[in-house]
């Protein structure tokens, strides 16, 4: 895959608003975190905290395919594996790759 950070985040949020009619707030890190990217609720639809709904996280989970998502969204670790996995996801396919962790 050849698809930068901003690119990559472009297609989640493309992909999740065209399946689910709603805004998500697909944000990347900065500083060291830099090519990490966060999904959550938008700040708008955030509780207090920051945190997400009950509501945005069951949605959120079911959109990626996944039983669960953290209250403060879903990360997306710096590699083109993890990238691929959540575009397709978002896309409600199947990932064509799972993204491996590359740390200690």
């Amino acid at each position: 895959m050849n698809m930068n950070r901003n690119e990559v985040i472009a297609a989640i949020k493309a992909a999740l608003k065209a399946r689910s009619g709603k805004t998500w707030s697909v944000t990347g890190g900065r500083g060291t975190a830099y090519g990490w990217i966060t999904i959550s609720s938008p700040p708008a639809r955030r509780l207090e905290f920051g945190y997400m709904s009950a509501e945005d996280r069951a949605e959120l989970a079911k959109l990626l395919g996944k039983s669960s998502v953290h209250q403060q969204g879903e990360s997306i670790p710096a590699a083109s594996d993890y990238y691929q996995e959540y575009i397709d996801r978002a896309n409600g396919r199947t990932p064509s790759k799972i993204g491996q962790p590359y740390w200690d």
